[in-house]
């Protein structure tokens, strides 16, 4: 486990103090600044955008949310979230709905150390790399993992398929 942009300091977070206790092998990668967009952040890593996965939140209705795993820039469909939770309506949480409810700003987003237990949901798109990296509830600081670790860390998941590729 080493922080890769200052290793004078190393980073104690909700999430990995989880992965700690549950013995999931992980490095973290501190970016010099917290990236603007995907691509850059996987760049910086060293990986591919289909390497970073994103933790989205969606609100299902008062004080009900979910979050959703995808890799890179895929999007969710929503007629396929619809059919999947069996709702006619949701939304994308706004970002003081991210931060209340997880307690991590955008860009940190993890599915590890939220305050209360969700629904998780895996896009199918997470399996396709070997090695991933996601947020660790602190911005600019990320957790590299392989794709097996993450799935035995999050445990009793449905893996999914909701997105779709993103059209440039």
């Amino acid at each position: 486990m080493e922080d890769e942009g200052s290793p004078e300091r190393k980073a104690s977070t909700p999430v990995t103090r989880i992965l700690t206790e549950r013995r999931v092998p992980f490095r973290l990668f501190r970016h010099r600044q917290a990236p603007r967009s995907l691509e850059q952040a996987a760049q910086e890593r060293g990986q591919k955008p289909e390497q970073v996965v994103r933790s989205l939140l969606f609100r299902l209705g008062e004080g009900e949310y979910l979050m959703v795993l995808a890799a890179g820039e895929r999007q969710v469909s929503w007629p396929a979230l619809r059919r999947q939770m069996g709702r006619s309506r949701l939304t994308l949480a706004s970002e003081e709905e991210v931060l209340s409810i997880t307690g991590y700003p955008l860009g940190a987003v993890s599915p590890f150390g939220l305050p209360q237990p969700m629904q998780i949901l895996v896009d199918r798109s997470v399996l396709a790399e070997d090695e991933l990296s996601l947020g660790s509830g602190e911005r600019g600081l990320a957790i590299i993992l392989r794709r097996d670790d993450l799935m035995q860390a999050l445990g009793e998941v449905e893996i999914v398929d909701l997105t779709k590729e993103e059209k440039s």
